[in-house]
């Protein structure tokens, strides 16, 4: 940790009003539930772990509830063995959700995104919090710390924690919410949104955040080991697949296409997040712009409120670089949304109706 180095404040994006307010939601709360989104990423881990971390630090008792499993490159993240699956252990989750004062939703904005617990947070009487970058956020929370300008959900809790306790006058400047655990969870998800600070990262107070954190004591170049360097041989293979067999270019519209079905990645003895990062390697031919990534998965249970009836869904992952966004194709043909360069949905029935929505639209949307 450095010594006699202070941390400067940071530009204000929340209101005095939400800060006081989210004061009050954390003071009054014993029993808190941490909530993230379907398919929790580096960002959604991190995010919600951060803030039981920061919450236990003042004396709560803290869960975090993810609807479906995570990825093995996230399982080291500090007490991660610890979350709650919902689509495994749905009767503990529900009986945590019922005692508790205050459910927090960190990276995700709509109930929609949680599947079936969604449907069961909306049943509750507590109070709730939402802390999220994405646009367009639902109504039903009473307290909303929404950000979309913010490249990821860890940044946001990062300035939430260092607003709620101011940075401390000792010797190391360490803001007292701030400990080596919540600083690894939330430098992971600021790395891993930004692919390793690769997209969306163009601005000085990102790196004034980094460079606090790591005066923390986080150590940047493990993190990105045990996210980036840790994958199977079966992963790798998979990517060479993707590249060699299934990417579709098509170059007057300067766009990539790859998508797989179930077949194909059982082939490679498919693990969550073998998929991460695929849908970005296109992205390195030259005067290519956007890019697609669809996959074949089934339906868990948790999602059933949304499948109508289908018992396959697609994953969709776009991309795209420069002043090109993908949120409003994403939004417009997917049901889906996220950041202008990085977004995402979901098409619920085959993988070949799927694929004919994308080349039925993409001309539209991706003409840069």
């Amino acid at each position: 940790m450095m010594k006699g180095k202070s941390m400067q404040a940071l530009s204000p994006i929340f209101t005095v009003e939400q800060i006081e307010a989210a004061r009050q939601l954390i003071s009054s709360a014993t029993r808190v539930v941490v909530l993230t989104h379907l398919s929790p990423d580096g960002d959604a881990m991190g995010s919600s772990l951060a803030m039981r971390h920061f919450l236990e630090a003042q004396g709560k008792q803290v869960s975090v509830v993810v609807p479906n499993a995570f990825p093995d490159f996230l399982a080291w993240l500090p007490k991660a063995d610890e979350d709650i699956i919902y689509e495994n252990q749905r009767a503990e989750a529900d009986a945590l959700l019922e005692q508790a004062d205050l459910i927090i939703c960190t990276d995700f904005n709509d109930p929609k995104r949680i599947g079936s617990l969604g449907d069961k947070m909306l049943t509750l009487t507590c109070k709730k919090m939402m802390i999220d970058h994405h646009l367009h956020p639902a109504s039903f929370p009473d307290l909303t710390l929404s950000y979309p300008a913010c490249p990821s959900t860890c940044e946001l809790v990062y300035r939430l924690l260092t607003s709620l306790c101011p940075i401390s006058n000792s010797p190391e400047g360490v803001p007292y919410p701030i400990s080596l655990d919540t600083a690894t969870c939330i430098y992971t998800g600021m790395m891993t949104d930004t692919g390793n600070f690769s997209f969306n990262s163009n601005y000085p107070e990102m790196y004034q955040i980094v460079g606090d954190l790591v005066a923390l004591g986080v150590n940047k170049d493990a993190i990105y080991n045990r996210v980036f360097n840790a994958y199977s041989a079966d992963r790798m293979r998979l990517m060479g697949y993707c590249l060699y067999q299934k990417m579709k270019i098509f170059p007057e519209y300067h766009t990539a296409l790859i998508y797989l079905s179930k077949k194909e990645l059982y082939r490679f003895n498919f693990r969550s997040g073998d998929a991460e990062g695929i849908v970005n390697l296109p992205l390195q031919i030259k005067d290519i712009h956007y890019s697609c990534f669809m996959r074949e998965d089934k339906v868990n249970p948790t999602e059933e409120s949304l499948a109508g009836g289908s018992k396959t869904k697609i994953k969709i992952s776009l991309r795209s670089q420069g002043d090109r966004p993908v949120n409003v194709f994403a939004k417009d043909i997917f049901n889906g949304g996220g950041h202008a360069n990085a977004s995402g949905g979901e098409y619920y029935g085959p993988l070949t109706e799927a694929v004919q929505q994308f080349l039925e639209n993409y001309q539209k949307y991706f003409n840069l």
